[in-house]
C-alpha cells in the first residue's frame, strides 16, 4: 500500500507532506540480481499506471510508437510522407544536438506543420496546460549502436519521446557505477546522429538502496557526481530506496510536473533541475497565494510567509521559479522581486535574465520603475527597496496600488522592517508578501519589536545549514576554537 498525503488537492502541486516508507522484506544483496531489480521496478511503475511496452528495443519500433502517441495527443493522422517530413523538418533533424532537442521540450514544443493538402496545424510534443493528457510509457533493454553497441536499462517515454532514463545496479554495488555507465553511454551512443535519446531530460541512478536524479546537461567531469540529488519530502527527509522513490518522484503527475514546471533551461543552454527543497518552497508560496486569493484574505501576514533557506542553497532560482509561476496565475498583475543594495539589484537582474531574458524588467531609476510597472509585457519587476519606497512616497495614486500583486523580498533582513514596509502596507490594497532569508530574525535576536514572522507571516518552508551539510550541497564549515582568555599572574 502506498501511503502519502498531499498538502492540498490541486492540479499543480506535488510536494509530499509526509511519506510512510514501504515495509518490505529486504532481499539479500547477494541474491537479488540486477535483472530481478529491473523487473520489480517495472512492475511498480505499471501499478502506478505506466504502460509497459515490452517489444520496443530498436529505433524503428521507438519511432513507430512515437508516431502513434503524437497522433493521439494532437488528434491527427500523418501519412507516411508527412510523418517523414515532420521528422526531418522538426522532430529529428540530423543536425540537432542535445541542446536543440532540449529547447524543443522547453521552448519550441509547438510546431506549425503544413500537411500535404495545405492545412496548417499546431503539433504539440507535450500538453503543458493539462498534464493528464500526456501518455507515460516504460520500455527496457533498448539497443542502440554508436561507436559501440549499448543496451540501456529502463527508459520512460512521455508521448513516445524518451525523457527520463534510469540506470540500475544491483544492491551492494556502488551507485557511482550507474553514474559512470550513463557517462559512458553519453559518449558512445546516446548522442549519435538521429538518436531520440538526445531528448532525455532527467537521468535516474539507483542501486536499490540509494537513488539519485540529475539533469542531462550535467557536465561529465570528476566533480559532476556532486550534482546528483536525492528526492525528499517537504520536511527534508531523504527518500533513497528505489521503491519509495518510484512511489513519489516517479508518480506520473509528479514526474510530469518536474519535467514541465521544475526544469529550467537557461540562456547558457544549461538544463537545471530544481532540488526537492526548492520545489517545496515554490509550491508553498503558490499554494499560499491561491488559498489567500480564494479566501479574499490579502494584504496581511496571513496571506504571505517566509522561506528559510540557508546561504548558498540556490535561493535565486527558487525565487525566480516562484515569481515565474505566480505570473501565470490569471489574477496576478505583477510580481515585484525586491532586493536591498544597489549592486545586488544588477546582480539579481543578471541572475534572473540568465534563467529567462524576456520575463524580467529592471529599473534604472524611480521613473524607470514607474514606466516598467505601466508596461504590459513584463510581469516580473526587479527593483531595490529604496526605489520602491521613493516611488510610493512620490506617487499617491497609481493603478497598480489597487491590483493583485506579489512581493518577493530577497534576504528579508532588518532593512525591510522600516519606512518602506509601512508605506507598502498603506499604499497597496491587494498584495501577497513573501521573504527569503538564510538568517531569520526571531524575538531572541531582534533589535526592536519586529521579527521576520511579524513582518512576513509564518515560515512556509525551511532548509537550514544542517540539512545542507548533510546533503553535501554547501561548503562545510571548519570551526577552530582559540582560547583567548588572558593569563594573569
Amino acid at each position: 500500500m502506498i501511503n502519502y498525503s498531499t498538502i492540498t488537492e490541486s492540479n499543480n502541486f506535488i510536494v509530499l507532506d509526509q511519506y510512510k516508507k514501504f515495509v518490505v522484506e529486504e532481499p539479500n544483496a547477494g541474491y537479488q540480481t540486477e535483472g530481478s531489480l529491473e523487473r520489480e521496478f517495472i512492475r511498480d511503475l505499471q501499478a502506478q499506471g505506466y504502460e509497459y511496452l515490452q517489444d520496443i528495443n530498436s529505433h524503428d519500433a521507438l519511432v513507430k510508437n512515437l508516431r502513434a502517441q503524437l497522433q493521439r495527443l494532437n488528434n491527427v493522422v500523418f501519412s507516411d510522407a508527412e510523418w517523414r517530413r515532420f521528422l526531418e523538418e522538426y522532430l529529428d533533424k540530423p543536425s540537432d544536438s542535445l541542446i536543440e532537442k532540449t529547447r524543443k521540450i522547453h521552448d519550441d514544443y509547438i510546431y506549425d506543420f503544413v500537411f500535404d493538402n495545405g492545412r496548417i496545424q499546431n503539433i504539440y510534443l507535450l500538453d503543458k496546460k493539462n498534464l493528464a493528457n500526456n501518455a507515460v510509457q516504460v520500455i527496457n533493454q533498448f539497443e542502440q549502436t554508436g561507436s559501440y553497441d549499448n543496451r540501456y536499462d529502463v527508459t520512460i517515454l512521455v508521448n513516445g519521446l524518451p525523457l527520463v532514463h534510469i540506470e540500475l545496479k544491483k544492491r551492494g554495488v556502488a551507485i557511482r557505477e550507474a553514474f559512470n555507465q550513463i557517462h559512458r553511454y553519453s559518449k558512445e551512443s546516446f548522442n549519435k546522429e538521429n538518436s531520440l535519446f538526445k531528448y532525455i531530460q532527467i537521468f535516474v541512478i539507483s542501486n536499490g538502496t540509494d537513488t539519485r536524479y540529475f539533469a542531462n546537461t550535467t557536465k561529465r567531469d570528476k566533480n559532476s557526481y556532486d550534482f546528483t540529488m536525492n528526492w525528499a519530502t517537504a520536511k527534508n527527509t531523504l527518500i533513497k530506496d528505489l521503491k519509495d522513490f518510484t512511489a513519489t518522484f516517479l508518480q506520473k503527475h509528479t514526474l510530469l510536473n518536474v519535467l514541465v514546471n521544475y526544469c529550467v533551461f537557461d540562456v547558457s543552454d544549461t538544463l537545471l533541475i530544481m532540488r526537492p527543497y526548492q520545489i517545496a518552497a515554490t509550491e508553498r508560496i503558490l499554494w499560499k497565494i491561491k488559498s489567500s486569493y480564494l479566501a479574499k484574505n490579502w494584504s496581511n501576514t496571513d496571506s504571505g510567509g517566509y522561506i528559510w533557506h540557508t546561504t548558498g542553497s540556490g535561493k535565486t532560482l527558487t525565487s525566480f521559479k516562484a515569481a515565474r509561476l505566480a505570473t501565470e496565475l490569471d489574477f496576478i498583475e505583477k510580481v515585484f522581486f525586491v532586493v536591498d543594495r544597489k549592486d545586488l539589484d544588477y546582480q539579481t537582474m543578471k541572475e534572473y535574465q540568465r534563467f529567462s531574458p524576456d520575463s524580467v524588467n529592471g529599473s534604472e531609476s524611480t521613473a524607470g520603475l514607474k514606466r516598467n510597472i505601466e508596461k504590459d509585457d513584463n510581469k516580473i519587476i526587479v527593483t531595490t527597496i529604496q526605489k520602491l519606497n521613493n516611488l510610493m512616497k512620490s506617487e499617491d495614486k497609481l493603478p497598480i496600488y489597487d491590483k493583485q500583486v506579489v512581493f518577493i523580498f530577497d534576504e528579508c533582513h532588518r532593512s525591510q522592517f522600516g519606512e518602506a514596509q509601512k508605506n507598502l502596507t498603506r499604499k497597496f490594497k491587494k498584495y501577497y508578501q513573501f521573504g527569503f532569508t538564510g538568517t531569520p530574525i526571531f524575538p531572541e535576536n531582534a533589535l526592536g519589536k519586529d521579527t521576520t514572522k511579524s513582518v512576513f507571516g509564518s515560515p512556509l518552508h525551511s532548509y537550514i545549514i544542517t540539512d545542507a551539510i548533510r546533503d553535501e550541497k554547501v561548503l562545510k564549515f571548519k570551526v577552530d576554537y582559540n582560547d583567548v582568555r588572558p593569563q594573569f599572574k
